[in-house]
């Protein structure tokens, strides 16, 4: 448990990350207004809700932790954190019909889950000042539902990052794709470690995760589109 004294500079890396998420999510949703499709539109949502999830954070260290706080977090970060975002690759990947389809039967789950943890009674000897946890939960099973939620997100998000590298890797002059795509694999990868961290008790390894998750999938991102001139 952690007193206001015992938190060092880790706890204060969500503030970063938000400011991050923050002006990524933000050039995302410009690129939806001039092209709206819905892949974009999927990654600008899942940006802003990857922000949400590490502002949540940062409140908590700085204002003190509450259960509606480390209620709001856990939908933010567990139940939604990478799924806006596998949506996005979803989208892109596969025909929009199809990609309809996988939503309808995947989003009542994903509400579902969110809705029950947000009935779901308390344990407040869990709740530790300035550390959010799903520890707090007393419905334990709940958070049996979310590795499902995000094995479907990693499926994607990260799966359909690497089949993408190893596509532009074959070929000619996209070599710049596929390092972006590696960029956006490994950065997705990292906070899904952070959460399997987070669930052990080991929040801070969450934090640092996200900052440097989100800071590879961003670059990933301009890597991808921004196409080096010729030599």
């Amino acid at each position: 448990m952690t007193t206001p004294s015992d938190t060092t500079w880790v706890h204060y890396l969500p503030a970063a990350t938000t400011v991050i998420a923050a002006a990524f999510s933000f050039t995302l949703f410009r690129k939806y207004r001039a092209r709206p499709t819905p892949h974009i539109g999927w990654w600008a949502a899942g940006v802003a809700t990857y922000g949400t999830g590490t502002l949540l954070e940062t409140v908590i260290t700085l204002a003190g932790n509450t259960v509606v706080l480390t209620k709001l977090w856990y939908v933010a970060g567990a139940v939604l954190g990478a799924y806006p975002l596998a949506q996005g690759s979803l989208y892109l990947l596969y025909s929009r019909r199809f990609a309809n389809r996988v939503t309808a039967v995947s989003m009542p789950f994903v509400v579902l889950t969110a809705t029950l943890v947000l009935l779901s009674p308390i344990v407040a000897e869990a709740l530790e000042p300035h550390r959010p946890s799903g520890a707090v939960l007393a419905w334990g099973w709940v958070r049996l539902l979310t590795p499902f939620i995000n094995i479907y997100a990693a499926f994607l998000l990260v799966g359909g990052a690497i089949v993408s590298a190893w596509r532009f890797s074959k070929t000619k002059h996209a070599g710049y794709r596929a390092a972006g795509n590696a960029l956006i694999a490994f950065g997705a990868l990292l906070p899904a470690i952070g959460g399997t961290a987070a669930r052990a008790g080991f929040v801070e390894v969450l934090y640092v995760a996200e900052f440097f998750g989100l800071v590879l999938i961003w670059a990933g991102e301009r890597t991808c589109a921004v196409r080096p001139a010729a030599s």
